[in-house]
Parts: structure tokens; C-alpha cells; sequence
């Protein structure tokens, strides 16, 4: 199982994100193999609200319907512990300014002894998951 990020699902739709190219080759070698992701309705929340801006409102809606109903995605909500273990962590590493989101990620992450995660953000390396960016 490997976590997905924002900059993951929007780099995939952003044509002009610097990270689009090894997004699309990322989502490739993923549906290729056949992988399960996983992500938070923290993360989806970001996304659409991004994919709205950026490309377009209906848009993000279209995304939002095939997310949802996607059989390879599974969409993890924090309970209140893991959003009590983000606050800890959002304090804990205020010094980098990691987002609350990430903080809620990390939680949810090890809650579900998840490893790894299909982002661009070096925050999730510096919390101890690994970074996985796509292949090459």
C-alpha cells in the first residue's frame, strides 16, 4: 500500500506543475502494477479545492465522482486520536512548518503501518516514510 499526497494528485491534472511529468509516469507505473493506494479526506480535501483553482471547478467535480468511486483507492479518516498524534506532531515540527494536513497524514500513515507515500514533499521523508516520487 503506498500513501498518496496532494502534490501527487494534482501534479497528475496541472500540466504546468513542475512535477507533472513524473507524476503521469508515477500514476502509470502504479496502475500498471496493479497497486493500492491510499490517502485522507485531509489530502482529497486539498486537491479538489487546488484542482478548482487551478484547471476548473467542474473539473475538480469530475475528479472528485472518479476518487470516490475508484476501486483502487482507499480514502482513510482520522479519528480522534490520530488528529490528537497530528496536533503532537504539528507542534513538533513547527521549526519546519509541515502542514497540518501532513501532520494528519503522518498519523494516519503509521496508524495503518503505511511506509510509504507518492509525493513530492520532503516533509513526509524527514517524518521517516519513504519518499517515492515515480520511477527513475
Amino acid at each position: 500500500m503506498i500513501f498518496v499526497d496532494t502534490g501527487a494528485f494534482l501534479a497528475r491534472h496541472v500540466r504546468r506543475d513542475q512535477h507533472h511529468e513524473a507524476a503521469v509516469r508515477g500514476w502509470s507505473e502504479l496502475a500498471a502494477r496493479g497497486a493500492r493506494c491510499a490517502t485522507s479526506n485531509f489530502v482529497l480535501d486539498e486537491v479538489l479545492t487546488l484542482l478548482g483553482r487551478r484547471v476548473s471547478y467542474d473539473f475538480a467535480a469530475e475528479r472528485a465522482a472518479g476518487l470516490w468511486s475508484s476501486a483502487s483507492l482507499r480514502i482513510l479518516r482520522p479519528e480522534e486520536r490520530d488528529e490528537l498524534a497530528a496536533i503532537e506532531l504539528f507542534s513538533k515540527l513547527a521549526d519546519q512548518r509541515v502542514s497540518f494536513t501532513d501532520c494528519v497524514s503522518f498519523a494516519l500513515m503509521k496508524r495503518h503501518r503505511i511506509r510509504r507515500a507518492f509525493t513530492f514533499d520532503r516533509h513526509f521523508e524527514a517524518a521517516g516514510f519513504e519518499a517515492w516520487a515515480g520511477p527513475g
